[in-house]
């Protein structure tokens, strides 16, 4: 067997191994097999990058790389639906449907509505060619390179298949609960804000700029309409199925029914059976099975007259309040907790409930002894929505703020327009010395994964640390155990420790946890003044050049860097070997100098971030808006209309890939 047969063969076998896996839950082959078939995939194409092939089941590891999203138009609109909570709401749309179609019988399509972000993916021969969000339903954000990570989205269907030339098709992009759980745990550890619900994580990773963050996360799709002038058959639910037989998932539970009692009937069962599944759903869609029927019954503006989504209510519980109390996070954000007496809520005893901070404790008008109303945010975080002031005890006192640190006993502040409430002692207070060191070694900071909170916890107790720079001076008989029963567990810890020696500056930056200084701005701020003594000694006006920087950010980086103890801790950080400066790419050439330019599209030589490089490494500067400085854009496919548009009024000229490529060799 050629490599490139064996690239083939592997393939076509890791793509069937991926739909056994992921859609019909039912794997063939270990873990452990399907991963050293990838290995070897993954060696042949670097072998061979002639034989590139964007479907490769290998794309789906993710990629390091940024992307910016371009607005696509949809081939056919992508419409809200009305809903309703109300069943006989469900009955008058019923009864609007016979009305519309002069008593002539029809069949209804029941079907879960899942809680997540609307997709529509677009085939040809068999390929899956764009992927493209709702956006306003007339545009959307291409995010092709996101979703090819989502393991149960077929890139190539099997060959001989039934399935169109040319066809959409829709679905929903949605986070299980196994996903979203782990994600929440991970933030929580960082002191990242907690996502409120798998619908919203869905969402925000999807449009990451990364694709291996989309990667690891977990997404899953469903899918449920097909669109197409070719299609199967005029019924809707037998497409569907017939899409379920070309490699997508579909769920087993849509119905297709002729009574208004066989919907109340699918209603009913769903509302309870519906918290058995890996997945979100927050109601049911009901849709007129015949296409020729829903063109018919046509559209309104907003929605079509065909279909109607029923919203399951949210499951509230009414408990008694036994206190409030208040955690310390690494920022010295302080958050009011309620403790209440146990309750059953959407399946789980639920004893506590965030307030978030004090403008929601006001709103609420909490008093001691309160009977209190507790819902579930998208069915996962508890959350308290209301009083039953009716229920209260006479002479019930108001729950006030705290006004003084839980933790070290420091009076708190509040800054103005912040609705948290802080610690600003962060040089003793014990949950801010520790939530900062967790901070320093999470993932997108220095990545040191042998440590963990409770590692930290456990260090901190017995005097190792009071820092993240004392992580450096950890050597491996002071954590081996007493009778070094540890010794490679202390060493693996110390190797790691070590290795983030070689992080990048801008890492290093976002790790040392400066209050507002997020992944993207501590990046910013690292390429902008290039090393950590230029950053140490700007100004306000210096920061306030840096894209994404405003005032209340540039006022917190220097009030860190104000700090003599912030300075030395620099300092040790330096002398344990990390790195204080943006380390520089050779240049190539000044093709490019005294140039500005902007980037706009897709590409097929080089990635985005690539062009980025190779224009700073030709001299030139790259900007992500175009002005009256821009010299040029560097125009892609299916580039923006707005940027266009802009560009044109300016005089802005643009210029291909093969212009740009020929330009600076």
């Amino acid at each position: 067997m050629t490599d490139k047969e064996r690239i083939d063969w592997l393939r076509s076998e890791l793509t069937r191994h991926n739909y056994n896996y992921y859609v019909k839950n039912a794997p063939e082959i270990t873990d452990q097999e399907f991963d050293r078939m990838m290995h070897e995939l993954l060696s042949l194409e670097a072998a061979h990058p002639e034989w590139d092939d964007d479907t490769s089941p290998s794309r789906r590891v993710g990629s390091d790389l940024s992307h910016e999203f371009e607005q696509v138009a949809h081939r056919y609109p992508m419409l809200s639906l009305d809903n309703t909570y109300n069943r006989d709401e469900v009955g008058a749309f019923y009864q609007r449907v016979s009305a519309g179609l002069d008593g002539e019988p029809f069949d209804l399509c029941c079907e879960l509505k899942f809680d997540g972000l609307s997709i529509s993916l677009t085939y040809e021969d068999g390929r899956l060619v764009r992927a493209v969000t709702r956006g306003d339903g007339v545009r959307g954000d291409d995010v092709t390179e996101n979703i090819r990570t989502i393991r149960s989205v077929p890139l190539r269907l099997a060959p001989g298949g039934a399935w169109p030339a040319s066809f959409e098709m829709r679905g929903e992009v949605l986070m299980p609960w196994d996903s979203f759980e782990r994600l929440n745990r991970e933030r929580e550890a960082r002191e990242e804000p907690l996502f409120a619900n798998p619908r919203n994580a869905a969402s925000g990773t999807l449009k990451s700029k990364n694709s291996a963050v989309v990667a690891r996360r977990g997404l899953d799709a469903y899918f449920y309409y097909v669109l197409g002038d070719a299609l199967p058959s005029d019924s809707h639910y037998e497409n569907v199925r017939a899409a379920a037989s070309w490699g997508f998932r579909v769920s087993e539970a849509m119905r297709r029914v002729r009574t208004l009692d066989e919907v109340y009937a699918f209603i009913d069962y769903w509302d309870t059976e519906r918290r058995r599944l890996p997945v979100a759903t927050d109601g049911i869609v009901l849709k007129v099975d015949s296409l020729s029927q829903q063109r018919r019954l046509g559209l309104t503006a907003k929605s079509p007259r065909w279909a109607i989504a029923y919203k399951f209510q949210a499951e509230r519980e009414r408990t008694r309040l036994v206190e409030v109390t208040y955690q310390v996070g690494r920022t010295g954000a302080v958050t009011p907790v309620a403790n209440m007496d146990p309750v059953q809520l959407a399946g789980t005893v639920v004893r506590r409930a965030s307030l978030h901070n004090e403008d929601i404790m006001r709103q609420l008008d909490l008093h001691e002894g309160d009977w209190v109303y507790v819902e579930k945010a998208g069915e996962i975080i508890p959350q308290v929505v209301g009083v039953d002031a009716a229920a209260r005890a006479a002479g019930a006192q108001p729950v006030r703020f705290i006004t003084h640190c839980p933790e070290c006993g420091t009076a708190l502040v509040r800054y103005e327009g912040e609705a948290a409430t802080y610690c600003p002692n962060d040089a003793t207070c014990p949950p801010q010395l520790k939530g900062r060191i967790e901070h320093f070694i999470s993932r997108d900071a220095m990545d040191i994964s042998q440590l963990g909170p409770e590692t930290v916890d456990d260090y901190y107790g017995r005097g190792l640390i009071r820092d993240a720079a004392d992580l450096y001076d950890i050597r491996t008989e002071d954590i081996n155990g007493a009778d070094g029963t540890r010794q490679r567990s202390a060493e693996r810890i110390v190797e790691g420790i070590a290795r983030s020696r070689s992080v990048p500056f801008e890492r290093v930056v976002y790790a040392l946890g400066i209050r507002f200084v997020g992944k993207v701005v501590a990046k910013q701020l690292a390429r902008h003044f290039g090393d950590i003594d230029a950053l140490m000694a700007a100004r306000l006006d210096d920061l306030l050049q840096v894209e994404g920087v405003g005032t209340v950010i540039a006022q917190s980086v220097m009030a860190y860097f104000a700090r003599e103890e912030n300075r030395r801790f620099v300092e040790r950080l330096r002398r344990a070997g990390l790195k204080m400066a943006v380390e520089q790419a050779e240049a190539a050439s000044d093709r490019l100098a005294g140039k500005t330019i902007v980037i706009s599209g897709t590409f097929s030589q080089h990635t985005r971030e690539e062009y980025k490089t190779l224009i700073e490494r030709h001299g030139g500067k790259n900007a992500g808006s175009i002005s009256g400085k821009t010299s040029f854009v560097l125009a892609g496919e299916n580039m923006g209309p707005a940027k266009l548009e802009k560009a044109a009024k300016a005089g802005v000229p643009l210029v291909s890939e093969a212009e740009f490529l020929a330009m600076i060799e």
